[in-house]
């Protein structure tokens, strides 16, 4: 027989259940937060013994600031940090705010760095060993579950002394804490983050490189490939959108950091030579045509109905090159 008031406490017991949350998995890693004074770019890095760590940890705001959130993470310590660092939160006051509400903040770990460049460092009392981290102007250094202090402590000198962009200086800081021992239960992911407004896609994001390796054997050789291409990815973007706000001679100088970071790539090249063109190189902008032609003739076509190439199509050079 149907008894309608068992029934409703035998639902309710059941949504009881199902709205508990499942115990968290901790996301044992390291990472490096960190912002470049010269460029204005903020960056996080981070590597893990965790399936796609990227999706987690790392998070960053053009002109605002970068958060790690690990250990037992709480994601929101990510966009509620920027948040308030964008409303003109210190790094310290954003910690000590996001603490406050938290239920376990004894678990969680935390690096952030503002937009000046102040940082700080927290690793909870019931992190698991070993646990903590380093701080200091335009970085924060944390770590969980790790071989030991040695792997922060590397992570630190190699981030200050290794000169180049802030996403080598992230990437030298990772393979340190890697070569010892990084997280001590193995490698599985690693990803990077960089901004700087204006630095995505036709300069609408602010995402100059983002890219992750979610499971690997090799996480950190794979994050350095994707690197070496996120590089001048970066440097074309930031290329063709001044190309496309008419600035020309400035749109030059990314464009030809591309090219030397991707010589062989003929698509980069073709965008090479409409710069160059543009800026009134003719002869090296069919210099650069030339070798993207020769590595992929199916360019040819493009290039003869290219109105950005239109002050070269009656240059005999033009004529020779893209007859098929």
């Amino acid at each position: 027989m149907h008894n309608p008031v068992l029934s409703v406490v035998l639902f309710f017991i059941a949504m009881a259940a199902y709205s508990q949350p499942a115990e968290q998995k901790p996301v044992a890693t390291f990472s490096v937060v960190a912002r470049d004074s010269a460029t204005g770019e903020l960056g996080v890095a981070v590597a893990s013994r965790f399936f796609a760590v990227g999706t987690v940890v790392p998070w960053a705001r053009a002109g605002i600031g970068a958060v790690a959130t690990q250990s037992f993470a709480n994601t929101s310590f990510g966009w509620r940090g920027l948040d308030l660092l964008q409303s003109g939160q210190s790094p310290d006051a954003t910690l000590a705010l996001l603490l406050k509400d938290d239920n376990d903040p004894d678990r969680r770990q935390v690096g952030i760095v503002g937009k000046d460049g102040k940082s700080v460092t927290y690793t909870g009392k019931n992190c698991i060993a070993w646990a903590g981290g380093r701080n200091g102007l335009n970085y924060a250094i944390q770590g969980n579950i790790l071989a030991g202090e040695a792997v922060v402590t590397s992570m630190e000198q190699a981030f200050l002394a290794t000169r180049g962009t802030l996403a080598d200086r992230l990437y030298a800081a990772l393979l340190a804490g890697d070569a010892k021992g990084g997280d001590a239960r193995g490698k599985q992911s690693a990803a990077m983050i960089v901004v700087k407004e204006g630095a995505g896609y036709g300069g609408f994001t602010d995402r100059a490189i983002d890219i992750r390796v979610d499971d690997h054997p090799e996480p950190f050789k794979e994050l350095g490939r994707l690197l070496d291409y996120a590089q001048m990815n970066y440097a074309w973007n930031e290329g063709w959108t001044l190309f496309t706000k008419k600035s020309y001679v400035e749109a030059l100088v990314p464009m030809e950091r591309a090219a030397r970071l991707a010589p062989e790539n003929p698509e980069v090249l073709y965008d090479l030579a409409v710069i160059r063109l543009a800026a009134g190189k003719k002869e090296k902008s069919l210099d650069a045509l030339s070798k993207a032609l020769q590595l992929n003739p199916k360019l040819r076509a493009q290039a003869k109905g290219d109105t950005d190439l239109e002050a070269l199509r009656n240059h005999p050079r033009f004529k020779e090159i893209t007859a098929e």
